[in-house]
């Protein structure tokens, strides 16, 4: 496996970190930000998309603002192995489900879910996941505020 120094230079995390702060910015603006060409800066990233490290592109929205309020993190437990690749399937059509993470310990997966309510919640829950078989067990936490949310990861340590 490639280390991290192989993989990327100084350069490739100063784009990745200027890109995941405002992956609108231009070339023009990169090149200038970063002292490179623009073409030097369309090649480097073309290179970190072809390479898989640049997944895509996004913007960010206001939950609260677009009627998806509520935060909740439900932990999973499947009993019988038979439902987890029907769980999975069902988890991947689900929009309310923002994150799925298989886990160690007591629980096999967590979830991070965004919906309007608790009605809406308690749809997902008993409709659409306790649904798939008697074997899943679910535990859910209500967020009630977020301190930080943050969608870039920590490049200045890497």
């Amino acid at each position: 496996m490639e280390s991290k120094s192989e993989i990327l230079d100084h350069l490739d995390f100063q784009i990745l970190e200027h890109l995941s702060f405002n992956s609108r910015a231009t070339w023009t603006e990169l090149s200038a930000q970063l002292g490179l060409s623009a073409p030097a800066i369309t090649e480097r990233v073309r290179k970190l998309e072809e390479r898989g490290i640049i997944r895509g592109y996004t913007v960010l929205l206001e939950p609260e603002l677009l009627g998806c309020g509520l935060l909740a993190f439900v932990a999973v437990q499947i009993q019988d192995s038979t439902s987890r690749q029907t769980f999975l399937e069902r988890i991947k059509a689900m929009p309310e489900v923002l994150e799925c993470h298989h886990m160690s310990g007591e629980d096999d997966y967590w979830l991070k879910v965004r919906c309007a309510g608790t009605k809406a919640l308690e749809k997902i829950v008993t409709e659409e996941l306790k649904s798939i078989s008697s074997d899943i067990k679910t535990r859910t936490s209500i967020a009630l505020s977020s301190f930080k949310d943050s969608p870039t990861l920590p490049l200045r340590d890497a």
